[in-house]
């Protein structure tokens, strides 16, 4: 027979943090939202600072990379001159930061705008990484519910046990996986992404097993998260109350432990939207998705600074709101730390 929903804390164990009293936050004042602004700004462009000084670093440099046979020396150092490679790393990055705030990012080694070369791409993997997200998310509050409603049993442990392999596994493993069992063994599903006119994919059938490879090891690391905050709601007082009271369990769980747990899973959910854009350049070239994995692929190999820092900058500014948006509600939930 199944126990509580939470076995009540033993006498003599640790007290939970009282609740605060008082009316509830709608938002953080507007000192400590301008500071939340101030350094994930300041964490972005040191991510940049970082890129442009990995790229110099690499052997050879985008004049290189991009000459044409039989060029003579001269011709290779008027192409440095027109990339401006002569200059030095930091006037660079100076030159490059000064056109971010107006959306310049600048001209690739081959002479197109930075824009244009992302424009069709990045919506393509914004959309993959927003529905592998929601996957996860939705994923991990069912499963980490579930779970919670069964503590202990053997439901519980058979997700633990799951989710924890899940998350070990690369992008790379599960998407070899899917594509044996889900293309070339049952034919279900294509296994490369062929594009349309508009550049994205022709049918919705090809989005799923990208999307599925992104999304399962995300599902194993928020199904952990939201697990250990619901265990964590349910030792307060108002849901042992409430426990006692003989609320329905599952009452108990979306009412009392779900609003508490909110906090963690909005950062264990910022945290996942930048494993999936990370594990998005693998999981792409794999399937032929045409998103920003190829372009950064190749902008690495002809050593294209501002083509790879515009990537970086495109996704770190995706990241950075998701990261804002889940201090936000840390903040609405907890109060500001004083």
């Amino acid at each position: 027979m199944a126990g509580p929903l939470i076995p009540a804390p033993a006498a003599g164990g640790a007290t939970a943090p009282k609740a605060r009293s008082g009316p509830a936050r709608i938002l953080p004042g507007a000192g400590r939202a301008g500071r939340l602004v101030a350094r994930r700004l300041g964490l972005l462009v040191l991510l940049l600072a970082a890129v442009f000084a990995a790229v110099e670093v690499l052997p050879g440099d985008a004049a290189a990379s991009t000459s044409e046979r039989g060029e003579s020396a001269a011709d290779m150092a008027a192409r440095r001159a027109a990339l401006g490679l002569d200059r030095p790393v930091a006037e660079r990055f100076l030159d490059w930061m000064t056109g971010l705030p107006t959306g310049d990012l600048g001209t690739t080694a081959h002479g197109q705008p930075v824009t244009t070369v992302l424009a069709g791409p990045f919506p393509n993997t914004l959309l993959l990484g927003t529905l592998a997200l929601a996957l996860a998310v939705a994923g991990a509050l069912a499963l980490g519910g579930w779970a919670t409603l069964r503590p202990g049993g053997r439901v519980d442990r058979t997700i633990a046990a799951a989710s924890t392999a899940a998350f070990a596994l690369p992008e790379f493993v599960v998407s070899v996986a899917l594509l044996l069992v889900l293309s070339q063994w049952t034919g279900w599903l294509p296994a490369v992404t062929l594009t349309g006119p508009d550049g994205a994919p022709a049918s919705w059938d090809m989005l799923v097993l990208p999307l599925l490879s992104l999304a399962i090891p995300q599902i194993g690391w928020n199904t952990r998260i939201v697990r250990g905050a619901l265990a964590d709601q349910a030792a307060l007082p108002h849901v042992q109350a409430a426990i006692l009271d003989g609320l329905p369990r599952r009452r108990i769980l979306t009412h009392h432990m779900l609003p508490g747990a909110l906090p963690a899973v909005a950062v264990s959910t910022a945290t996942s939207a930048g494993m999936l854009l990370g594990g998005a350049v693998v999981v792409e070239t794999l399937f032929n998705y045409p998103g920003i994995g190829a372009v950064l692929a190749g902008a690495i190999a002809d050593r294209d600074t501002p083509l790879v820092a515009g990537v970086v900058a495109a996704t770190g500014a995706a990241i950075s709101t998701l990261l804002l948006l889940a201090d936000l509600i840390r903040d609405r939930t907890l109060g500001a730390p004083r």
